[in-house]
């Protein structure tokens, strides 16, 4: 009867430990989206411009262009990492007219870029504007 003793309370110690909830939460905060004023400029034939802005937390980017003149224009908009030296893109539409959205997820805090392009379709210049909203 000795030994059953000193067993049965190292098992019952051994459940207990096993059973302790250890696990802590941490709370999740969401930073508030924020909107950019809007990006703008005249692209022409094979030209492009690229615009650097930095994420503070995790969450969605999304550019939608609000004008373009001419309305017919189709431009290449997209949403990259910024390197330091170039935007390396992530999510690209090439055939983007007024009211295309191009959209991705930040993984976290860091620099990255909107770039707009002549896709191949750009004739004659094209003034533009693009909305850009990110965490």
């Amino acid at each position: 009867m000795r030994l059953k003793f000193p067993v049965f309370l190292l098992v019952a110690t051994l459940c207990a430990a096993a059973c302790e909830d250890t696990a802590t939460t941490t709370p999740t905060s969401t930073a508030p989206p924020i909107t950019d004023p809007p990006y703008t400029g005249t692209i022409g034939k094979n030209n492009g411009t690229t615009f650097q802005f930095t994420s503070t937390a995790r969450g969605s980017v999304q550019a939608t262009v609000t004008t373009l003149d001419p309305d017919s224009a189709v431009i290449g908009v997209a949403i990259g990492v910024w390197n330091g030296t170039s935007c390396q893109l992530v999510q690209v539409k090439d055939d983007a007219i007024q009211g295309s959205t191009v959209a991705t997820t930040a993984s976290g805090v860091g620099n990255l870029c909107l770039r707009v392009y002549d896709s191949g379709k750009v004739t004659d210049p094209v003034t533009y504007s693009v909305t850009l909203v990110h965490p």
